[in-house]
């Protein structure tokens, strides 16, 4: 069973929250080091920017485009987009009436301005750390919040239930759906527009095009709206795609200016029905850094707020990265086997697929936002004997979960899962950690599951994969963040299936680990050996199939059993290790360390692991008190 939660921890509604003045981190009243502008600190809602002149708001904009900068360049987080919907964001509030007019940001990371201009300015500081301000709308953040967005391409169907809501409360008011970043290449949002052009509901699309997701977009919808951006002035015009929708369409329109921007946003507000307003916007606007390297910075980390130079860690030891260690290990094993493919849902920089690609462009797919897409575009590969490598974030992944069971593991095909940004992500929060995959999976009959304690496990399992006698499919998860050591580039050893290994052996107690924390037991034992006290720790791979022999022999030997894993534990690597326990007739205890059965929010990781207690003095702690 999960110990229970730190003291600092106030669980309600399955969402875990921390004290705004614990840690020092997010109080109403610490002091601001980022100083807004003059008439930025005029502004605590909306209402107040209503009251300013139209002349004023371009001088706003500037003071607002200035302090998302001050606080991001020392406090990383997402800027390109927030900084290319800066007159936007300013135009809609100031020609609707939020938050009784419905906005949604989709997705999420354009939302820094609207954070600002919503009564969130003092504590904007606070953003993505521990107990302060999410990176994304949250619903219980703010009333201005009208939907969370950290997924993307949600908002047009959120937004027309919303609508419909409306219309049948008969509640007059307007809804608008932001869509850009990419967002417009998601599935959901083609099949809530295939609804909402037959709908009776007052809804304004903004279609925020600029041209890129996080890394540029791709595929024939980029090429068609490039043709239509060509287009000027504000009268409808002639749209083939929306108009098929039965969706009249105006623009395109400068959504960076706002002397043509507000006038466009007031015409089409006093319309009624269903209709979309083409916005086009620099990613990075004001910035000279960001609008020329708009991949970079989109989350540049830190950076030096006047030249834009990003802090690199510049040791040349340097531990890498799991997502550099899969991209160098992907590139080596195309290089051995021409059948090897690559395929992800618009996170080639995030998943370090860039070296691959530059490798191997034809046989390197980016197929935009949209998982379900991606993962039975992998199967059809897999059907005709090639061998995909389909990389997806964990939470992303979940977006698939019928097409990993009716398209891949029903029909058995061998495609490898390399599930990125599995376990606690950080300060991205709960729409972005990777907490239940392992849970997910676990159900799904004829896949194999493994997780790497660290890099060399992950090469070699990757290579494994890719081998005539390899057990596909299979999903290998690796967290987000460095790995283990610099001496990783190692010869391939190939992982036989349903394998763990005993790391240590020790009396009374064993450590069963699955993946990177098996480091955090690593270090737990290595303090509690120098005083004496000895416990096996097994790490055990592979979650399906699981070793059984392997647990049969530490519930043989030891009187007390942890589990260790970063994913929830209702169902993950402690629930199978239990289950085994009552098949074998095990008397002693079986305890379970990971993430808890709640929605964990944003913080640093090492933060998050202590919270949940599977960190290193988290695991020390739980052996003491059953070690006798």
């Amino acid at each position: 069973m999960f110990s229970d939660p730190p003291d600092i921890w106030l669980l309600s509604d399955n969402l875990w929250v921390v004290p705004r003045d614990k840690f020092g981190i997010f109080a109403q009243n610490q002091v601001m080091t980022s100083i807004p502008g003059k008439l930025l600190a005029t502004i605590s809602s909306p209402s107040d920017l209503r009251k300013l002149s139209k002349t004023s708001l371009r001088m706003l904009a500037g003071e607002l485009r200035s302090f998302i900068l001050d606080v991001v360049s020392a406090n990383p987080g997402h800027l390109g987009a927030s900084l290319g919907v800066v007159e936007l964001t300013i135009a809609l509030h100031y020609c609707f009436n939020t938050p009784d007019d419905k906005l949604i940001w989709d997705v999420g990371h354009q939302a820094y301005g609207h954070k600002i201009l919503t009564g969130r300015r003092t504590q904007f500081e606070s953003l993505r750390k521990l107990g302060g301000l999410s990176g994304f709308p949250v619903m219980t953040e703010s009333v201005y919040d009208a939907f969370g967005t950290g997924h993307a391409s949600t908002a047009l169907s959120a937004a027309l239930g919303m609508a419909e809501a409306a219309r049948i409360r008969k509640i007059r008011r307007q809804h608008i759906a932001v869509v850009g970043d990419g967002a417009i290449t998601g599935g959901m949002f083609f099949e809530a527009l295939n609804q909402s052009g037959n709908s009776k509901v007052n809804l304004l699309i903004v279609l925020n095009d600029n041209g890129i997701s996080i890394d540029h977009s791709t595929g024939a919808l980029k090429d068609y709206l490039q043709l239509q951006a060509e287009k000027t002035g504000l009268a409808e015009f002639a749209n083939p795609l929306f108009e098929a929708f039965n969706i009249s369409c105006s623009g395109p329109v400068d959504g960076n200016n706002l002397d043509e921007l507000i006038p466009s946003i007031e015409a089409i507000s006093k319309q009624e029905g269903v209709r979309l307003l083409h916005v086009l916007t620099t990613k990075g606007k004001g910035f000279e850094k960001a609008e020329l390297d708009q991949v970079r910075y989109h989350a540049p980390g830190t950076f030096d707020r006047q030249t834009g130079a990003i802090v690199h860690n510049t040791d040349i030891n340097k531990i890498p990265l799991y997502q550099e260690v899969f991209g160098q290990t992907l590139l080596e094993l195309g290089e051995i086997n021409p059948n090897i493919v690559a395929i992800t849902p618009a996170m080639v920089t995030g998943s370090n697929l860039g070296p691959f690609l530059a490798r191997f462009p034809d046989r390197c797919f980016d197929v935009g936002i949209a998982e379900q897409h991606a993962v039975t575009f992998a199967a059809g590969l897999a059907a005709e004997g090639l061998i995909p490598y389909c990389t997806i974030y964990s939470t992303f992944l979940q977006r698939a979960y019928d097409q990993l069971i009716h398209d891949v593991a029903l029909q058995q095909l061998p495609v490898v899962f390399c599930i990125d940004r599995a376990g606690l992500v950080g300060e991205d929060g709960a729409t972005h950690h990777g907490a239940f995959d392992l849970a997910y999976l676990k159900a799904i009959p004829g896949i194999t599951i493994a997780a790497p304690m660290n890099e060399k496990e992950l090469r070699n399992l990757m290579f494994t994969a890719q081998l005539e006698s390899a057990i596909l499919p299979i999903a290998i998860r690796y967290p987000r963040g460095a790995a283990t050591t610099t001496d990783w580039r190692q010869p391939f050893d190939a992982v036989e299936t349903g394998t763990g290994r005993v790391l240590r052996e020790g009396k009374g107690i064993a450590v069963a680990s699955i993946g990177h924390p098996g480091n955090f037991v690593t270090k737990a034992l290595d303090k509690l050996q120098s005083e004496g006290i000895s416990c096996t720790h097994a790490d055990m791979r592979f979650l399906k199939p699981l070793d059984t022999a392997l647990v049969q022999k530490l519930f043989e030997e030891h009187h007390t059993i942890i589990t260790v894993e970063d994913g929830v534990i209702t169902s993950g690597l402690g629930s199978e290790i239990a289950l085994e326990a009552n098949r074998f007739g095990f008397a002693g205890k079986v305890i379970t360390l990971g993430i808890p059965d709640a929605f964990i929010p944003h913080g640093k990781p090492h933060e998050l692991y202590a919270l949940c207690g599977f960190d290193a003095d988290g695991i020390e702690k739980t052996i003491r008190e059953h070690f006798h």
